[in-house]
């Protein structure tokens, strides 16, 4: 498959990406599956979940040897598992392209914060029909009124507001946890000794009682696992104990196999709902990892030792693990090698719930995999790009913006003020941590050519 996803720079000149055409040109209506989920005469429930600094050598599926993942593992034995789905090096940016399907130049201005002049998929399914719920990290800013003005009818969340995360203590995710509701936070003595992923799970599973056999229903869950601090989970003998007040430390680290196990414990709770619902099979899900793992944490990975990279714009920082599962109807036991990116899942999304984006959307950049749930492989994505500013004071400094391309083994960097990556260009597959860029002298030249289409591609993309 890879082989065959692989475009050479004839391809690359006839399939051109530009960034410029419209939502209703992106929301493909690719060829009709025997299964084609958005001909059922209901439409089938969606929940995509997004997992915080997870990196792809995290999952057991993957290749990873340090923890224990069996719940993911039983969904890429029984779905569909993506080996190259790829995000931004950090949550925020990569937040804002995966919930709007744009590229970060069209829309992002600062972290943790986007303006509601912006759509996001749960607009787009509320004007369809269905039930929306927001579960877990907001990070959009604006609180109650920036919520439901993106679609969602219910939530319970996290850091609904934009705070300095660098602040000790600023957040509090996990135990006594910060929880936000109907415009307002609960009080303490709510949330005294509960855990934040567990309050957000009961509120996620009231609302699919709620909506399960009335009407399709649509749930964001943005876990706040596996992020920092570092910190037991009820799991642990030290949870009851546990300081929530304590300042982040390296040595908490030990908790993070604890933490990834207690994120693939929630999504096997997850599933056993909806078998007890009955509506497994009228139920898609999506999961994936927002960026890399975090830098403190190194993690064996088919025999080798990989190091968290979130913030780097390397393999590391930016390749992700993604599942999609939903028995009957889906693939079972597939891998896809093609491309994705963050932007793509409105668009699949809406094919799955047999929509298209409103065109007051505005440039949309997505194409959408949904015709990969079922094998049919006849139009994928040829590249990736990503726009990246960093993030707090960087987002202003041109020095520290990267623009890149990439297919599935090179990658070129745009013309940026940052002298540490313009208009660099490296095999990814050879070179993953890219320390040694391949000088134009030195490129074949089928790798000009690459190089070459690629610069010309992003030149549309500002």
């Amino acid at each position: 498959m890879r082989d065959i996803c692989k475009l050479s720079a004839v391809l690359f000149a006839l399939i051109i990406i530009n960034g410029c055409r419209k939502s209703d040109d992106l929301a493909s209506g690719l060829n009709a599956s025997s299964l084609d989920l958005a001909t059922n005469a209901t439409p089938p429930n969606i929940i995509l979940i997004l997992a915080d600094d997870i990196g792809y050598e995290i999952p057991t599926y993957t290749g990873g040897q340090s923890y224990s993942t069996p719940n993911l593992d039983y969904i890429a034995a029984h779905g569909v598992q993506f080996t190259e789905a790829h995000t931004a090096p950090l949550c925020s940016p990569s937040r804002t392209m995966l919930m709007t399907g744009k590229y970060n130049f069209r829309n992002y201005t600062t972290w943790g914060t986007l303006d509601t002049s912006n759509h996001m998929i749960a607009n787009m399914l509320k004007k369809k029909g269905y039930a929306t719920c927001m579960a877990g990290k907001w990070q959009f800013d604006g609180g109650d009124a920036s919520i439901k003005a993106f679609g969602f009818e219910k939530y319970l969340v996290t850091n609904p507001f934009n705070v300095d995360v660098a602040d000790d203590g600023a957040l509090k995710f996990y135990k006594d946890p910060q929880i936000y509701e109907k415009g307002a936070y609960w009080p303490d003595s709510k949330t005294k000794g509960k855990y934040g992923d567990d309050l957000i799970r009961d509120y996620m599973f009231n609302f699919i009682d709620s909506n399960a056999g009335k009407k399709p229903f649509f749930i964001y869950w943005a876990t706040n696992l596996v992020h920092e601090p570092f910190c037991p989970t009820p799991d642990d003998p030290q949870f009851a104990t546990w300081n929530s007040d304590k300042k982040k430390s390296p040595g908490d680290s030990v908790y993070f196999p604890s933490m990834v196990a207690y994120e693939d414990k929630l999504i096997g709770q997850l599933l056993t709902k909806l078998q007890d619902d009955k509506i497994t099979g009228r139920t898609l899900i999506l999961w994936l990892g927002d960026n890399g793992t975090t830098a403190d944490i190194h993690s064996r990975w088919n025999g080798q030792i990989i190091g968290g990279a979130k913030s780097s714009s390397t393999e590391e920082g930016t390749h992700v693990p993604m599942l999609a599962y939903m028995p009957g109807r889906i693939q079972t036991h597939a891998t896809d090698t093609s491309l994705v990116s963050l932007v793509d899942f409105i668009n699949t999304i809406g094919d799955a719930a047999g929509t298209t984006i409103p065109k007051n959307y505005g440039t949309m950049d997505g194409i959408s995999f949904y015709n990969q749930l079922f094998g049919d492989y006849s139009v994928v994505r040829p590249w990736i790009f990503c726009h990246f500013v960093g993030a707090g004071k960087n987002e202003t400094n041109p020095l520290y913006l990267r623009r890149w391309m990439q297919d599935h083994t090179y990658k070129q960097y745009d013309s940026v003020p940052n002298p540490g990556y313009s208009k660099k260009f490296y095999n990814i597959v050879a070179d993953p941590l890219e320390d040694h860029p391949i000088a134009n002298n030195q490129m074949t030249p089928q790798e000009k050519q690459i190089s070459k289409q690629f610069l010309n591609n992003m030149k549309s993309l500002h």
